[in-house]
């Protein structure tokens, strides 16, 4: 049999893997400047994704999840410098908390605006994440908007915490399904949530 160094293996595989990614995030991005919608692995579990500043690509998402509209939907940001991109005005400590936590941290900020009208809440408040796995930033920075992340789930049920549990009217139900295999590059664990007002005072909405 023929040896094949340990190096030359893990670099091939590394090239694979950002052969895949780039051709997703392409993929991706077709489909999300077309008002479409995806499935896609985020920082915690499989959500379904669009353009969150296209108000027919979010009513999508709602007739897919059928969910009511008055439930606001989180979107993901690559960057906590976008933040005031759509917030009439954001609070230093918001700042300081992204910065400083290693886990998924959703914060739910008053006053949005740039964004989808039935993306928000009815007070105007958005639940916002700032991503840090490599697919989603790397998705969300060439696309230049925030994306929308709801799990991939009929509203009502239970979230699937990996693909295979997906449920196929979902998957039929999106414009294009990101390759399975990136949703294997990371570990899934739940987002915290908290909430800030315009003071910059918070509170734990789920630990």
């Amino acid at each position: 049999m023929e040896y094949v160094p340990t190096f030359t293996v893990l670099f091939s595989t590394l090239l694979t893997i950002e052969s895949i990614m780039q051709r997703e995030i392409d993929q991706c991005l077709t489909v999300l400047r077309a008002g479409g919608t995806i499935l896609y692995p985020t920082d915690t579990i499989w959500g379904i994704g669009c353009d969150a500043t296209n108000y027919q690509a979010v009513q999508k998402v709602y007739h897919l999840k059928k969910r009511v509209e008055s439930k606001s939907l989180i979107i993901l940001l690559d960057d906590a410098a976008r933040l005031t991109d759509f917030m009439v005005f954001v609070p230093e400590i918001a700042f300081d908390l992204v910065k400083n936590v290693d886990t998924p941290l959703t914060i739910i900020y008053p006053n949005s605006k740039n964004l989808a009208s039935n993306v928000v809440a009815e007070d105007r408040s958005i639940a916002i994440r700032i991503i840090k796995t490599e697919f989603c930033s790397r998705l969300i920075r060439a696309f230049g908007k925030p994306i929308v992340s709801t799990s991939a789930n009929i509203s009502g049920t239970k979230p699937p915490l990996t693909y295979k549990n997906i449920l196929p009217e979902i998957i039929d139900g999106v414009d294009y399904v990101v390759d399975p295999s990136l949703g294997e590059l990371r570990v899934v664990q739940p987002s915290r949530i908290i909430k800030l007002n315009e003071n910059g005072e918070f509170r734990i909405i789920r630990k």
